[in-house]
């Protein structure tokens, strides 16, 4: 166990990523985003979600995966983005289950059959593509052919595009309008207001095992300045800073050693 851990009676690293989805904690306009989700896919819509990078998108999509029904649902997460089509479908044939086929028409084939197939006994899927600002083009052209698929005049299938706010820019622009058309929600990830910041270390510390304060007020609110409310650059910073103060002794964070770890961090990546 590293020794800042034990200084501050801690049973584990407060604000690492290894926590199950039904741990996690959102403040109550990440809970609406998830709701929200929720509601479009029980409607059969397709949604693009965007945000900043580290303002919580994940944290939002795992709460999805958490509260999506496992019955008459079938996720399908796609993070590699920078594949062209063929090779994109092909990857979206492995996270179904199926065996790719090698060329593209084959590919796209084996999915759509797939889809009609889910359609018949009665499990909606939903495509989950993660980085979807980086999409090549022609997976773009095409992604809109997928969401044609009907049975009774209901949609087969519901895409979830997400990524940084530049895939909005590029879903309007002329040629992907088809696609953006079909794209009932468009929502948006924002970051933690200064609240939502003191309540996240409370939750995360108290993860930890440890129920007091080990931050002072005014080094909250300079945490909270220097990350504009990113969940990643939160994580990061407060944990540099717990260790800081443990190599003084202190069983306090206070707003003079946030200043420190935010300017080495400064310098890391300047």
């Amino acid at each position: 166990m590293s020794p800042w851990i034990s200084h501050f009676g801690l049973d584990r690293p407060p604000f690492t990523k290894d926590i199950d989805d039904h741990a996690l904690w959102l403040p109550a306009a990440k809970r609406a985003l998830v709701d929200e989700l929720l509601d479009a896919l029980a409607a059969r819509e397709s949604v693009v979600l965007t945000g900043e990078p580290g303002v919580g998108k994940t944290c939002v999509l795992r709460a999805l995966r958490h509260g999506l029904p496992p019955q008459g649902f079938r996720l399908t997460y796609c993070h590699n983005a920078t594949l062209g089509r063929r090779d994109f479908y092909r990857q979206l044939c492995l996270a179904l289950g199926l065996s790719p086929s090698a060329t593209a028409a084959a590919v796209f084939y084996a999915v759509s059959t797939h889809i009609e197939d889910l359609g018949r006994e009665r499990v909606f899927p939903v495509f989950l593509l993660d980085e979807s600002h980086l999409l090549h083009q022609d997976t773009l052209d095409h992604l809109h052919i997928l969401l044609n698929y009907e049975w009774d005049r209901r949609a087969l299938l519901s895409l979830v595009l997400v990524g940084l706010p530049e895939l909005h820019d590029r879903l309007t622009l002329r040629r992907n309008r088809s696609l953006y058309s079909r794209l009932h929600r468009r929502l948006h990830v924002e970051p933690l207001v200064p609240a939502d910041t003191a309540e996240y270390l409370r939750v995360r510390l108290h993860g930890g095992g440890c129920d007091r304060e080990l931050f002072a007020s005014d080094a909250v609110a300079m945490l909270h300045e220097a990350t504009l409310g990113a969940l990643r650059d939160i994580d990061r910073l407060a944990t540099a800073a717990l260790r800081e103060a443990a190599k003084t002794k202190r069983q306090l964070v206070e707003r003079d050693t946030i200043a420190r770890v935010v300017e080495a961090d400064a310098r890391e990546t300047s």
